[in-house]
Order: structure tokens, then sequence, then C-alpha cells
């Protein structure tokens, strides 16, 4: 295996699968297990589409990113209820407990679920509800504020969602379709959340190029970028990004899965990297992609030749640049203090900070 000196393969997997490990870029909606989302369809009247799990799974392909859009309406279609996200909810984190990843924070789009009948606030609570049935992994929320919907929307979820707090609502991020929603005229939802104390993120350079990277800079004054595949297609723009140390939420297949990236060759993870980016690495939608943090990082160490110490780094990156308020327990020293976190053939732990 590339980039793993000396270790055998099946020791870095069995490394990898041991790793404690952080989720920055994890929609809630899209990390649905594929059991748990046919449980859904089954209990919402089914599709005569989709006569099992293997049409399910073959329904969640994509040639392209509109198409994967499209899916993800056509899922979203079958959470309708308080109780659904408290079930997505409690499926999704026992899957993060069982790949080993002790923290996440997770969008939830309640712009999206509004005109259903779930209060902002009340789909918080059932979600947390979800969550706390999983004590072995730590859980934040982000509210998305899709893009597709408006800046007016986008106004009306910050305000909704700014008494969320209870419910373990860290801040804001912005998906959806990029490619036909610039960033600039959600400046004032962004600014009201930033009065509010709230952290923001926003999806760019993903559905568009470099430009909507710079403009989300620019107009947002986001704390992370999620994604930025294609900040370098401008040089200038990246030299900005290396200089800030912003931290960059990538999501390699997921750009594969969606064609934003010809194929994980072609993603610049490697090239963020060594220009040094503050990148961590991230699923995105694993229930909408079939993907692993751990199939990630193998990926990574297969294609891009990254070791296992820089996966490690990687890992130290996520933890860094997480949300997490600051009390209690230091995040670092628990990281640390996993056996898990020693390298291949490491006999001691790493110190204070991971």
């Amino acid at each position: 295996m590339r980039g793993a000196g000396h270790s055998s393969g099946g020791e870095v997997a069995a490394w990898l699968a041991a790793l404690p490990k952080a989720e920055l870029h994890l929609h809630l909606e899209g990390a649905i297990p594929l059991d748990a989302l046919w449980t859904l369809i089954r209990e919402h009247g089914g599709d005569p589409d989709i006569p099992d799990r293997a049409a399910l799974r073959a329904r969640l392909s994509y040639a392209d990113f509109p198409a994967f859009i499209a899916a993800w309406n056509w899922k979203n279609g079958f959470l309708r209820t308080l109780d659904d996200f408290t079930f997505i909810a409690g499926a999704a984190a026992r899957e993060l407990a069982r790949q080993n990843i002790r923290y996440a924070e997770l969008f939830f789009s309640p712009a999206r679920f509004a005109p259903r009948g779930l209060d902002p606030p009340e789909l918080a609570r059932a979600i947390r509800r979800g969550l706390d049935r999983v004590p072995e992994v730590e859980t934040w929320l982000i509210a998305d504020l899709v893009r597709d919907l408006g800046p007016a929307r986008a106004r009306e979820t910050v305000a909704a969602i700014a008494e969320c707090r209870e419910f373990g609502v860290l801040g804001i991020g912005m998906g959806g379709s990029e490619h036909v929603a610039p960033p600039e005229p959600f400046a004032p939802a962004f600014e009201a959340a930033r009065r509010s104390g709230l952290r923001a993120t926003v999806h760019a350079g993903e559905a568009a190029g470099a430009a909507s990277v710079a403009g989300a800079l620019d107009a947002l004054k986001p704390d992370r970028i999620g994604h930025a595949t294609r900040a370098g297609e401008d040089p200038a723009l990246i030299e900005r990004l290396a200089e800030s140390r912003l931290p960059i939420e990538l999501c390699p297949l997921s750009n594969v899965a969606t064609g934003v990236a010809r194929d994980l060759a072609a993603h610049p993870a490697r090239r963020y990297w060594e220009r040094g980016l503050n990148v961590s690495v991230n699923t995105d939608d694993p229930g909408m992609f079939h993907n692993s943090l751990a199939g990630e990082y193998a990926a990574l160490i297969e294609t891009h030749g990254f070791t296992p110490a820089e996966i490690r780094a990687l890992v130290e990156n996520a933890v860094g640049a997480a949300w997490r308020p600051a009390g209690g327990d230091s995040l670092w020293a628990r990281f640390a203090a996993d056996p898990g976190w020693r390298l291949p053939g490491e006999t001691r732990g790493g110190g204070d900070r991971p």
C-alpha cells in the first residue's frame, strides 16, 4: 500500500478502523444508513420503482451534481414526521459509533421541512433525542440554510434556530445548488447568524468554480469552507487560503460520486495538503455515497500516497477546527488518550496535543 511505510495493508486497515475520528462535514439527511432508509420508505407507502434494497442502492448513484440533488429531494420525501428524524438521528449516530467516529458536527436542513409543519426548534429537539441515544459519539448540530430556497428563507431559518442552542446547535451552513445560487445575496443571513453568536460554514467550489469560493469568503466571512474542490482554478485564491489557514472540509469521495472530480486521482487533496492548506477529510453524505471515513483515508493512502502519520494529522486538523464550546474535558486529550491514536508500530502516545 503506497504511503504506508513498512506497515502491511492489513495492519493499516486495522489501524484506520481503530483510529478515533472526527467528522465536520456530515449531512444528517444524507447519512441515513441504507437499512434505515429502506425502513422509512416502507413505512411511508414505498416506491414502486424501488422494490428492494438493491434497487434502493442503485437509485443512490449519480451522473452529475444535479442528479444527486434530484435523488436528495426524492429521499427527503420519506422524512415526514418528528419521529422520523429521531429515528434517523439514532441510526446515523450508531453508525458513527460503529466506525469509531468520536466527534461529529451534523448538518440538518430545517428550511426543507418547515413547510411540512416541522417547526425548526421541534425538529432540532427530535434530532437531539435520537443522537443522545448513542453516548459513544459526541454530536453537535449545524443548520443548513439551503441556498436553493433563497435569501429570505435563509434569514428566517437563522432567526428560528438562534433559539435552539439547548439542542446543541452551534452554527449555520449553506449547501444546495451553488451553480445557480451565488453566495452574495445571503450575506445578511450570515451577518445575522454572527450577531447571534453562531458559527458559519458554507459549501463553495463544489458545483461552481473558484469565483464562488472567493465570493463566499468576501461576502459571508465563514469560519470554515466546505469542499473548495475547485479553488485550485485560481492560484491566487490558493495562496489566500494557505495564508489564512481557514479550515477546509474536504469530501473527496463525495466529489467523485457527484462528478465534481473526474476520479480520486484528479482530486486536489494532495496538492492542498502539500501547499499547507488547513484541510480535514469528511464523508459528506455517506448514506448516499456508500463511503466511510476510514474508507476515505484508505483511498487517500492508496491513490495519493498519504502516510498514516499524515492521516492522523488530518484528524488533528478536524479536531482543531471543531466548534465544540470551551469548557469540560479537552477533545484533544480524549483523542490522544485513545489507544487507537497510536500509529502502526508506535508504542507511546503523542502528548497533550494528538
